[in-house]
């Protein structure tokens, strides 16, 4: 059964026609938005992470504050920068979020994207140990915040303060099974296969920094496919979930059409380019009528191959339009791919 959620990049900032015009702003209407998406029925409501910019940046808080006013839906990150983060700081704010969500936290993590700072994570305290590259240590941070997720001892136990304990002690609180709700944010085929060997879970943009020439969704559902031989190869004992995101702009009524109508002109189609002097492949936005997105998105073979697809919102234009945007891609344009609502939404 596919699963559908939204994607917020969270932006703020006091431009004309926002709805978000600062921080707080930005936060409250995350958590409404969530909210909305739950009695709409769908599965997931998940959040770009960005530092020095006027997005989200501190994730759990937020994810937080959604899990203690919902009960069913998915709370997620796409993706935590792990450049930035003290692996276990984070795995104590993941473990706590997910046991306030009762199980629901869905973590993406990843080495992260082009950013407005100059050596960010530097200002944060980390710089790549020497032959390291900014990758490098991301995966580094990523590998210890997962040791830690699974209670792997991490510090020396003082006997005079811990009860007479030795070895090794675990971060605490933790959250069993949040070891499995771990995905990375591949942005090629070999990392995607990287991932599946280490048994995290695939999250899968509208960009891959590689290009051969194919459709996106063709070269994505590639990636999807070598992800999934890598995770039966690496023989672990469950099956691997795997999401994509796609921009989905229904011009369902003359609002839509306002903000959006040119967009069907411009968007509708892959671009390719340069991005951090690597030729990369951009998926292309679908806008449009209703029926025409859900025959398109029918046809996408990435979507096809995931589990689970993240609708980029544009979260700037409010609640009210985000949810009426999210329940014309419920009720229009999501049962063509083999969804179906969840909840209370199931039973009206």
């Amino acid at each position: 059964m596919k699963r559908i959620g939204f994607l917020s990049f969270g932006h703020w900032g006091p431009v004309q026609g926002s709805h978000t015009r600062t921080a707080r702003d930005a936060l409250l209407q995350g958590i409404d938005l969530a909210v909305a998406a739950e009695e709409l029925g769908l599965d997931g409501a998940f959040f770009r992470v960005h530092h020095f910019a006027r997005q989200q940046a501190s994730p759990f808080p937020l994810l937080a504050a959604i899990a203690a006013r919902t009960s069913r839906i998915e709370v997620g990150t796409a993706v935590v920068d792990m450049r930035y983060e003290n692996p276990l700081y984070m795995a104590e704010e993941a473990a706590a979020t997910d046991l306030i969500s009762g199980g629901r936290l869905q973590l993406g993590i990843s080495r992260g994207s082009p950013e407005p700072a100059r050596n960010g994570a530097a200002a944060f305290g980390y710089v790549p140990h020497e032959g390291e590259t900014d990758a490098d240590m991301a995966r580094r941070h990523a590998a210890d915040f997962r040791r830690a997720v699974a209670g792997a001892g991490v510090v020396e136990a003082d006997p005079r303060y811990a009860g007479g304990a030795t070895g090794l002690l675990p971060i605490q609180p933790r959250s069993d099974g949040l070891g499995e709700r771990i995905w990375w944010g591949a942005g090629t085929r070999k990392t995607a296969v990287w991932a599946a060997e280490l048994g995290m879970n695939l999250m899968s943009s509208t960009l891959l920094t590689e290009d051969t020439g194919v459709p996106f969704d063709e070269l994505q559902a590639e990636q999807i496919a070598m992800f999934r031989e890598a995770w039966a190869a690496a023989g672990h004992g469950r099956e691997p979930r795997v999401s994509v995101s796609r921009s989905v702009l229904p011009l369902a009524d003359e609002e839509d059409r306002r903000y959006f109508g040119l967009s069907a002109l411009r968007e509708g189609r892959d671009q390719v380019g340069a991005l951090d002097g690597v030729l990369s492949r951009f998926g292309k936005s679908y806008v449009g009528e209703p029926d025409a997105i859900a025959a398109d998105l029918a046809a996408d073979a990435a979507v096809q191959s995931a589990d689970t697809l993240l609708v980029t919102v544009p979260n700037q234009l409010g609640v009210a339009y985000n949810a009426k945007m999210l329940e014309t891609i419920a009720t229009h344009v999501a049962p063509a791919l083999g969804w179906q609502p969840k909840g209370s939404a199931a039973r009206t």
